[in-house]
């Protein structure tokens, strides 16, 4: 509720910023990325706490499945409301997903392990007759528990091998954002369209992402997380890169490179509905909220690294307004494509298999895996 309220009283108060306050709206827009990541580090969580370890690859990877459309949907509402409401209009907007936080406090409960960990039996019981649709009296649950120790922060560093797998599962985003925010204009420059031409292609592109989500949802149970995030993995970089290679051959009249960035959308996105259910899956329960926040945020470097390497890569000059080059396209695209293959790595060689196994079970996995404290031998 408070990562909701804080991401949309932010937009919402964006409307309120004077005409040439950039800087406001800049510390704003800071407040807003705060809040958005923040709901993607507890949603997932709390959603798995709830979820069956038979089910759990694909439910949290639905709830994933509408990302894509939602740029769709702001430019939507920025093309038919814009002219109407203006931008502060548009900013006001964002007050509407406050009404999320009410949805919650009335309807959602508390994660039952949470609840069971701090020793609140009836909530906890309550909150898992809610989840099971049954009546609360029908679940049996101990009166007591050992004693709860408080997990510090800096136990999640004992666990390197998740540090290091999530965090180069994660970075396979750096090839999906850089070629989302430079779409429009890698469109223009390939097949000499105009800017709304393209724009409206690029609609296709996140369309396409939808049922690439659902794709990898089901792939990661009837696989398993490693091996349905290494093939989708695999599969996005190699249509990323054949984009750059083929990008001025036609089969017919239809582009090769539109077709290969549609099937990337496709295998990028599907990729994604893995990569973020596994990356929660990588630590024990008492740390699993904290650890998947520490490595979406260090993936999060993804968002930064992809436009900016293409711009490097460009030779750009100017890096608010880079230019792309036709010259650019094959090692641009092989740059995006090795983000993806780092991916493959982790899956296959660093991540553990994580499908069908109970948090209990993942729990002991992890420690297994964990390096064992050193113990300075008494005098």
């Amino acid at each position: 509720m408070t990562t909701i309220l804080t991401f949309s009283l932010a937009t919402g108060m964006m409307a309120l910023a004077p005409e040439r306050g950039w800087v406001i709206l800049v510390i704003l827009r800071f407040v807003v990325g705060l809040g958005v990541a923040g709901v993607a580090s507890v949603d997932l969580p709390l959603l798995q706490e709830f979820v069956p370890a038979s089910k759990r690859g694909w439910i949290s990877g639905l709830s994933i499945g509408l990302l894509p459309v939602s740029g769709v949907l702001a430019a939507t509402l920025s093309a038919y409301l814009g002219a109407k409401i203006g931008w502060r209009g548009l900013f006001a907007v964002g007050l509407v997903p406050a009404l999320m936080a009410f949805v919650i406090r009335v309807w959602v409960p508390e994660s039952p392990r949470w609840l069971f960990a701090q020793g609140r039996f009836e909530e906890a019981r309550s909150a898992l007759a809610w989840a099971l649709q049954i009546d609360p009296g029908e679940i049996r649950l101990p009166t007591s528990l050992p004693d709860q120790r408080k997990t510090p922060w800096r136990k999640l560093f004992t666990y390197p091998r998740s540090v290091v797998a999530a965090v180069m599962t994660g970075l396979s985003q750096t090839g999906g954002v850089g070629l989302a925010l430079w779409g429009v204009t890698l469109l223009m420059l390939v097949l000499k369209v105009t800017p709304a031409k393209a724009s409206f292609l690029v609609i296709w592109l996140a369309f396409v992402g939808v049922p690439g989500r659902v794709f990898g949802s089901w792939l990661s149970e009837a696989l398993g997380r490693r091996y349905a995030g290494a093939l989708a993995s695999l599969l996005a970089a190699l249509t990323t890169s054949l984009a750059g290679y083929l990008h001025d051959a036609f089969l017919g009249t239809i582009s090769v490179f539109y077709i290969m960035l549609l099937l990337h959308s496709f295998f990028g996105n599907g990729n994604a509905s893995i990569v973020f259910p596994y990356m929660t899956e990588l630590w024990p329960s008492s740390l699993r909220a904290s650890g998947f926040g520490l490595v979406y945020g260090m993936s999060n470097l993804g968002k930064f690294i992809g436009p900016a390497g293409l711009a490097v890569i460009a030779g750009a000059s100017n890096y608010v307004s880079p230019k792309a080059t036709l010259a650019a396209l094959v090692p641009g695209f092989n740059y995006f494509a090795v983000w993806y293959l780092l991916a493959v790595a982790a899956f296959l060689f660093i991540g553990i298999e994580t499908r069908g196994r109970t948090i209990e079970e993942l729990d002991a996995a992890l420690a297994q895996r964990a390096p064992a404290p050193v113990r300075v031998p008494a005098q």
